[in-house]
């Protein structure tokens, strides 16, 4: 953050002065966008709104603002210091944004706030304390192609890793434009949210080769479907030599030459004389 806390994406997070414009439009304005979550005497204001749960919903690139309340009355003063925290790192404030009111601004969003809680507290009384928490959404990232070569006869794997919030409700694989025939093509298909595997364990030219598509389809209206793309190529299948056993039999010719040698080596020695 630029001026704040000591970790990753750290300058993004702008204390009190915010890039959107929003942050300074009139104050009826803000009435109408912003949400509080409030606890004691400290309240948290946000664009885009914070629901009942203390989270904000929000996008990749977007911008959060953040505006921080202390409320008078019993525990606290228009005057107490304000601390803001992002997780548990210190956002660091300037000496104007500290008092009364206190902002601070994530922009843009990156895939590492997701989760991130944005926490305000009293200075004096860590008691007194409001928090929100960054709900991230963005479409399956899947895309680009893969150039495969496979034997016959072994074994074809092939993984999407699909990264998305929230996750995909859908996964599907076509070959050549038609869909996968896991019976009649020999395919397994594995998937547990974040990686689906498209497996074939004996690879068959006539079966196997072309294209393949990973499609993945997310369930908000809008992000659509995202797709990567792998090119087999099955090559005739080579003989294998093992290499071991060549190895061990040289090793055994060599060993049974020598103790042949020595065994004889007098006889040897008295040819030679």
């Amino acid at each position: 953050m630029k001026g704040g806390e000591d970790n990753r994406g750290s300058d993004r997070v702008y204390p009190r002065k915010c890039k959107m414009k929003l942050m300074f439009r009139p104050l009826f304005f803000l009435s109408l966008l912003f949400c509080a979550t409030q606890t004691f005497g400290v309240r948290i204001q946000s664009i885009p709104e914070v629901n009942s749960d203390g989270v904000i919903q929000t996008e990749l690139q977007k911008t959060v603002s953040l505006v921080c309340q202390s409320k008078g009355g019993i525990e606290t003063q228009d005057d107490e210091e304000l601390v803001w925290l992002r997780n548990d790192a210190v956002v660091i404030l300037t000496e104007g944004n500290k008092k009364g009111n206190s902002s601070v601004c994530v922009s843009p969003v990156i895939h590492e706030d997701n989760g991130a809680t944005f926490t305000c507290r009293l200075s004096k009384n860590a008691t007194v304390m409001a928090s929100v928490t960054l709900n991230v959404t963005y479409h399956p990232e899947l895309s680009g192609s893969e150039e495969v070569v496979v034997e016959e006869e072994a074994e074809l794997i092939l993984r999407c890793n699909i990264w998305a919030n929230p996750p995909v409700s859908s996964v599907s694989w076509t070959l050549n434009g038609s869909v996968v025939d896991l019976f009649t093509d020999g395919f397994l298909l594995t998937n547990d949210g974040f990686t689906s595997q498209l497996t074939a364990h004996r690879v068959e030219r006539s079966l196997h080769e072309g294209t393949y598509q990973c499609i993945a389809k997310s369930p908000i209206f809008g992000y659509g479907e995202t797709t990567k793309q792998f090119s087999v190529t099955v090559k005739d299948m080579t003989m294998k030599v093992p290499l071991w056993p060549i190895i061990a039999g040289i090793v055994v010719v060599c060993l049974t030459a020598l103790l042949a040698v020595i065994s004889r080596w007098h006889k040897i020695r008295k040819c030679c004389k």
